[in-house]
């Protein structure tokens, strides 16, 4: 009987590396070096919308690792953030994070994620999914005691945030898939795994 083929995931990121994890699949975590802000500011050029953003990067993540791992299934994954048609990367630090949640304040943003496997250098599945969520009006204060309790986890997602901790605090309505706004749509993935034979059905 073949043994099923390994997994991995075409990104650095924590939180998604943290979601694969605690669902219980045993992976390896690969850098894709994907130039992302010449790729996003090409795109943004050509007027593309935010969710083809996402899936172009998630696509090229994966099959760019997929070319050296051929016949491991390679996920790569993308999520953009876009607010009144602007988009937002990961703060740089944190003066960036707290500019960021400020201009978020009081509206509704998208998040827009894409998740794309790769095998033998070319993309065998695709799954996209968004999700909107609603920024409270919260004070300075309670932003600045915020970012100092959060520290450096506050420039590890695109929102400055995380839903899953204290950045709960931030919001009056989450409309969409917890997972998703995590990063990383798991269940549609865990489906695919399984009819791989990389999960028991």
């Amino acid at each position: 009987m073949n043994s099923p083929p390994s997994v991995i995931l075409a990104s650095t990121s924590k939180s998604r590396a943290a979601v694969l994890r605690q669902a219980g699949i045993e992976f390896t975590a690969q850098n894709s070096f994907v130039d992302e802000d010449s790729i996003k500011a090409a795109l943004r050029a050509e007027n593309a919308t935010a969710a083809h953003c996402a899936e172009v990067l998630a696509e090229m993540k994966a099959v760019k690792v997929s070319q050296q791992y051929p016949t491991a299934l390679t996920i790569g994954g993308d999520q953009m953030l876009e607010c009144e048609g602007r988009w937002f990367d990961k703060p740089a630090d944190l003066t960036a994070a707290r500019a960021q949640l400020l201009a978020l304040r009081g509206k509704t943003h998208r998040l827009l994620n894409s998740l794309v496997v790769a095998q033998n250098g070319a993309r065998i599945w695709h799954f996209a999914d968004r999700a909107e969520v609603t920024v409270r009006h919260f004070s300075e204060a309670f932003l600045d005691d915020y970012l100092a309790r959060v520290g450096d986890a506050a420039l590890h997602s695109v929102g400055g945030y995380q839903l899953e901790g204290l950045g709960a605090q931030l919001f009056t309505t989450v409309d969409g898939d917890f997972f998703s706004i995590l990063g990383l749509p798991l269940l549609p993935l865990l489906a695919f795994l399984r009819d791989h034979n990389v999960l028991k059905k």
